[in-house]
């Protein structure tokens, strides 16, 4: 096998596929790119078992046929070589890799051992705008849990519904719902997909318009331009989220978003998991107290201007829970809306934004 491709494309391909290469498996053929050079193209792969991803680039094929390379050691080499076309030849057992006056020999792995790519047969597809899927799933997916022994909740519920897509995650201590409106979207589509695997994809450079999502059944595949994502979905069933978000409220605050970010940095800088940051809401003085007190650090308060519709109230959260929901919010303005002390907290996007973000209260001592 031999063919050249220019560095930056190679980087670029090598930088997307070894999302899923694998560095802890028994089976070494695991932690390689598979390379197979066809026609004009070179196709990678790599897969871990649970996820597999395929990127198609062009390159300039002089002699078709395939290997397995070493990711990692690979990808570390490409990054340090200049801006030149980079040449690959095979050998028996290794590639030689050359770019300008550097050259490599490296030792290669029987592609016959390789998987195959699987070949999902999809039962359910929606193709959505990249920047509306990117956008929706940096606002969701960092609430998503850690824990693997709950692997529901590390998971982002996507659903649709009536031209509307929507997207879920929860860790059961904060809530995030983002929805939107999606022209020609089919009804009737829902699956739990791993909330890390969807936020590599998130990641990616946009080179297309749209982003088509598939479902098998126990599959999702993801494809994108020449990139194709496959990942196993997450069974079971998603808590029912929808009877935690309360159809009223008893207080409704209304901050300038920038601003309330701003303070929850500052007293945050003296708040800890021990000592939650306090929202002392005043419906007379038309403000909010923000405040916090650790005993090993000292205190902190900041007077925000706010609007109140309903009575005066405390509450208090978790400072960094409160700053990943703001974080996520875009618009000018953001409402407060509480029950009780005891009772969960939410923030709203204003406006015709469609994003609310759920935070469990900590008690007031």
């Amino acid at each position: 096998m031999r063919f050249n491709i220019n560095k930056s494309e190679l980087l670029n391909a090598l930088t997307i596929v070894s999302k899923a290469a694998s560095s802890r498996s028994t089976l070494p053929v695991l932690s390689g790119v598979y390379v197979k050079a066809q026609e004009s193209n070179l196709v990678m792969q790599t897969t871990d078992l649970e996820r597999s991803i395929r990127y198609t680039v062009p390159a300039l094929i002089e002699e078709e046929g395939s290997i397995v390379i070493p990711e990692k050691l690979l990808l570390d080499i490409v990054k340090q070589l200049p801006e030149a076309a980079v040449g690959f030849e095979t050998q028996e057992g290794t590639v030689s890799v050359s770019c300008d006056k550097s050259s490599f020999v490296l030792k290669t792995l029987d592609p016959n051992d390789f998987p195959e790519f699987p070949v999902v047969d999809v039962d359910n597809r929606i193709s959505v705008p990249f920047d509306t899927f990117c956008h929706m799933i940096k606002r969701v997916a960092k609430v998503v849990s850690k824990d693997q022994s709950r692997a529901v909740l590390t998971g982002v519920l996507i659903s649709t519904s009536e031209q509307s897509l929507k997207m879920v995650a929860t860790d059961s201590y904060r809530l995030a719902v983002s929805e939107t409106e999606v022209q020609g979207i089919e009804e009737g589509f829902e699956a739990i997909v791993s909330g890390a695997f969807l936020q590599e994809v998130a990641s990616l450079p946009k080179i297309g318009d749209s982003i088509e999502i598939g479902l098998s059944e126990n599959q999702v595949v993801l494809t994108y331009q020449s990139m194709v994502f496959i990942n196993r979905r997450i069974e079971g069933n998603f808590p029912n989220y929808k009877q935690l978000i309360p159809a009223t409220y008893v207080t409704k605050s209304c901050f300038a978003t920038q601003d309330l970010i701003t303070a929850v940095k500052r007293v945050g800088l003296v708040s800890s998991l021990s000592s939650p940051i306090k929202f002392d809401i005043n419906e007379a003085t038309k403000n909010a107290i923000i405040n916090t007190t650790s005993q090993d650090v000292g205190s902190a308060e900041e007077i925000l201007p706010c609007e109140v519709d309903g009575e005066s109230t405390q509450i208090a959260f978790n400072h960094q829970y409160v700053l990943d929901g703001l974080m996520s919010i875009s618009t000018p303005q953001v409402f407060l809306e509480t029950q009780s002390p005891l009772k969960p907290g939410i923030f709203k996007a204003a406006g015709e934004d469609k994003f609310l973000y759920l935070v469990m209260p900590v008690r007031i001592a």
